[in-house]
């Protein structure tokens, strides 16, 4: 609904920055201000206590280096 209202230029919403650039070609979107206050919180759920897949290692060490630095 807050992408109805925005596209119709009639509010605004909260995104993150990764998705400036697309929300912007997509949809006609502009920036209007930023943000440090909001925060995300990303959770990966295993049934196995210690990562063991190499394929679900390497998301896990890549996702905590960019998004952690």
């Amino acid at each position: 609904m807050l992408r109805v209202f925005g596209e119709a230029g009639a509010g605004v919403f909260p995104a993150p920055s990764v998705l400036e650039k697309e929300l912007q070609r997509r949809y006609g979107f502009r920036r209007i201000g930023r943000t440090g206050a909001v925060r995300s919180r990303f959770y990966a759920i295993s049934a196995e206590r210690r990562l063991k897949h190499p394929a679900v290692v390497a998301i896990y060490e890549t996702a905590r280096r960019k998004l952690f630095g």
